[in-house]
Parts: structure tokens; sequence; C-alpha cells
């Protein structure tokens, strides 16, 4: 069986990142979604919540689990005994930093390969930066993530949510 890893902050998770799920979950026997720990990046979402809603988010999916990992992907990967990293690309700009990015981890751990996987065209514009900026100026996101993800948000950003002084 081949087990994939996707990883990512998923800060929040959004419809574009399961877009990615949903085909890699039909490709690989295994695929295992690990939210990425990084001390140094300041993130909306503790761990804990995010990890919460990724699970939310892939449980009907009986091949992908959540895990999560605040070391390098590759070391995570090995560790598993995955042989495959997903990446997923919205456009042109992903396309090129994700392009380094998989070099890099090809000189680390040239035994896995890197697997591009679009999301789908009209979830191209969706990312988690966007969707946090989305809410916080009050706009519906209900097309652009499950609505645990939307409530979370809305709870920490919509500025009509916030109690009046």
């Amino acid at each position: 069986m081949t087990i994939a890893v996707y990883a990512g902050s998923f800060d929040p998770v959004t419809a574009g990142h399961l877009s990615v799920v949903r085909q890699a979950a039909r490709l690989f026997g295994h695929v295992v979604v690990v939210v990425a720990i990084n001390p140094a990046k300041n993130t909306l979402l503790s761990q804990d919540e995010r990890m919460a809603l990724v699970r939310e988010a892939v449980a009907m999916h009986p091949n992908v689990t959540v895990a999560w990992t605040q070391g390098l992907i590759v070391d995570y990967a090995r560790a598993i005994g995955a042989s495959v990293l997903l990446r997923g690309v919205r456009g042109a700009t992903d396309a090129q930093f994700e392009t380094e990015l998989a070099q890099n981890n090809r000189a680390l751990a040239p035994e896995i390969s890197t697997l591009f996987l679009p999301a789908e065209a009209h979830l191209a514009e969706v990312s988690s930066s966007g969707l946090k900026q989305r809410v916080a100026r009050g706009e519906d996101v209900s097309a652009f993530c499950p609505p645990s993800v939307a409530a979370k948000l809305r709870e920490r950003l919509d500025p009509s949510l916030r109690s009046q002084p």
C-alpha cells in the first residue's frame, strides 16, 4: 500500500485543501494529512483547533488520517514509510514555490517522490490567508471552506460578532 503525506499549516483548512485530499484518497491506499507546526509562524488557530477541523473535514475518507509534526516533513514521511509527498497547486505562483520545495525535499530524501495535485479550478484563488481576510471583512466564505471552519473563523475574526464595549 502506498502511503502519501499531504502537509501544510492548514490555518485553516480550505475547500482547496479538501479538493487535494479527495483526489489523493482516490489515488493512494493511505493518505496522512499532516498539520505542520512551525514555531516561527504566527497562526490564528492552535494546533489542536487545526487538527480537529481537519479531522472533521476528512472524516468521510476511511483511508485518510490526520497527524502533526514539528520537524521536517521528509523525516516524518520516512518515519511512517511514506513514499509520496503531495503538494496542492493553485497556479503559476504556487508551482514555482512548490517546485523549489520539491527539489529541496528530493535532495534530503531522494527515495520520496513529490506529486503536485491542482485544486478544482473554481477554488484556484482560495487560500487560508484569503479566507481569513474575507471573514475579517464580514464576507460569506461558505463556498470556500467547511461550515465548522467558517464558524471558527467568524468566532475569531468577524467584527460583527465581537462584543461591543
